[in-house]
């Protein structure tokens, strides 16, 4: 889930000894740099997880469509595939690309996505998936808010809740041969927690990434940024919303 390159010490596309000096002459223009970054995340991560269900909408609705990509196994593995590739793409490869095909290749992955998401409707009722995606909502909305107002160092946070991630991950794999309700149960509801903590450090760490670039134009630092930001933060959304709805659905 981290952007950052390592090697430069700042987050993609921020270059050292560029032909410009630090992006922030003071404060209060890095106030004003972040709200306008943190509105351009969320309204791009809104309007990609709008693509995301129209998609999953236009497949499920599709009898030719459910048939193509669940009906055949190598389609849904090209897909995700495709999926992985393009995340890989736009997180390495930002600081040589432009903000456009950045953006672009956001909301192509945001596309496929849908596609493959498509299968939710087909295993559960719509009241189900609706009551899920609120929850999610409301959960999202209240822990970034939290992680952009908030002065404490969420990077410990950031830190257990990665380890948490590939635990889960751990557990889920080993749960395919125990196949045990009790840990599938545990996996979905840790899953949940770190994916709340998750949001709020990705939200903070976007305030960071700011604050740290450096060897680009301001304005070209809030395109980039915001691009891998509102990525960053539709993956944590989408994950905290498929946990929830397993959740749900289980109890139905």
């Amino acid at each position: 889930m981290a952007y950052y390159n390592n090697q430069n010490g700042g987050p993609p596309g921020m270059l050292p000894n560029s032909q410009y000096p630090p992006v922030w002459a003071n404060e209060e223009e890095y106030k004003q740099a972040t709200s306008q970054c943190l509105i351009r995340v969320f309204l791009r991560m809104f309007a990609a997880l709008v693509v995301t269900a129209f998609a999953a909408f236009a497949v499920a609705s599709s009898d030719a469509l459910v048939s193509l990509v669940f009906g055949n196994p190598a389609v849904y593995i090209v897909l995700i595939i495709v999926e992985l590739i393009l995340v890989i793409a736009i997180s390495a490869g930002i600081k040589r690309m432009s903000a456009t095909a950045a953006n672009v290749l956001f909301f192509v992955y945001a596309a496929i996505n849908g596609v493959t998401l498509a299968v939710i409707f087909l295993v559960y009722d719509l009241g189900i998936i609706y009551h899920a995606f609120a929850v999610s909502a409301l959960m999202f909305g209240g822990i970034a808010l939290f992680g952009a107002i908030t002065h404490w160092d969420l990077s410990k946070v950031g830190s257990i809740c990665i380890m948490g991630l590939f635990g889960i991950i751990i557990a889920s794999i080993a749960n395919i041969f125990f196949r045990s309700s009790a840990l599938e149960s545990a996996v979905l509801y840790i899953g949940v927690l770190v994916f709340v903590g998750l949001t709020a450090y990705d939200t903070q760490r976007i305030k960071r990434m700011l604050r740290e670039a450096n060897g680009v134009s301001h304005v070209e630092a809030i395109k980039r940024i915001s691009v891998i930001g509102a990525l960053t933060l539709y993956l944590d959304f989408i994950n905290m919303f498929l946990r929830i709805l397993r959740i749900l659905g289980r109890r139905r």
